[in-house]
């Protein structure tokens, strides 16, 4: 048999176990090359450019009308 508590728990301590549970707003940062948002530090998964120099080639993806 598993144990069981013996008295609940009070909102409190309930509370203040889930302080460092929130969720942080990612830091975003515009692309000096096309001015799309990307994480800092990361090459742009829109252009592939990196401190002003390409780094990786993004296939361009066709419409379907064309």
């Amino acid at each position: 048999m598993t144990p069981h508590p013996k008295r609940k728990h009070s909102k409190g301590r309930r509370d203040r176990r889930r302080a460092h549970d929130a969720l942080s707003v990612a830091n975003l940062v515009a692309c000096s090359n096309c001015g799309n948002k990307r994480l800092p530090h990361v090459v742009c998964p829109n252009c592939g450019y990196f401190k002003g120099r390409e780094v990786i080639q993004v296939k361009k993806e066709k419409k379907a009308s064309e």
